[in-house]
């Protein structure tokens, strides 16, 4: 079975990549933001932490945990945020590998695995190659404002924040070109999976 990693910039267009490799390829999509919100609902392994550490502030009337609320509250305050990094990075990763070897086990041939801190939590360790999705920061920003609507601020916050292209580069094994059109896009898809 085959697992590639894929990450790049916010804005980069990596849910173009993945939709594509999931049509053309029969691609099992995991994306770690999702997993991430899984991982908080009521039963599942991050949710008691939370709630511990942060208290019943962080509940909605349903009981579940209110993202909007928990989010306020840690990023605010970079210890908080530090502490609910260290409860839902370990799960996010964990319930990644375990579907990983689900899908092993069910006899699948392509994995993807889509996460914003994929080289920050280390997933390159599990995945057999990791594609960086490169957009120029212009047309990030673009795509931010139209689809998010967000401000020139925001978006240079979180570019901040973010890895250097020279670091995505440096440690991905494979770099596809998203400024283009979404067909030159899936050429270099196609052509890298071909090898």
């Amino acid at each position: 079975m085959k697992v590639i990693g894929v990450t790049g910039g916010v804005g980069a267009g990596k849910s173009t990549v993945l939709q594509y490799l999931e049509k053309a390829y029969g691609a099992l999509l995991i994306v770690a933001d999702q997993v991430g919100h899984e991982v908080m609902e009521p039963e599942a392994e991050a949710y008691e932490k939370i709630r511990l550490e942060f208290g019943s502030q962080v509940l909605g009337a349903d009981g579940r945990i209110d993202r909007k609320v928990l989010g306020e509250l840690v990023f605010a305050d970079a210890e908080k945020l530090k502490k609910l990094n260290a409860i839902v990075h370990p799960a996010v990763k964990s319930e990644i590998l375990k579907r990983i070897r689900q899908a092993e086990l069910a006899g699948r041939t392509l994995v993807v695995v889509e996460a914003a801190l994929f080289l920050e939590e280390k997933y390159d360790a599990f995945c057999g190659e990791t594609w960086y999705i490169y957009t120029d920061e212009e047309e990030r920003r673009r795509r931010l404002q139209r689809s998010r609507g967000y401000s020139d601020e925001r978006i240079s916050q979180i570019f901040r924040n973010q890895k250097s292209h020279e670091e995505f580069v440096s440690r991905c094994t494979f770099t596809i070109d998203n400024n283009k059109t979404a067909e030159e896009t899936c050429r270099q898809i196609d052509k890298r999976m071909r090898r």
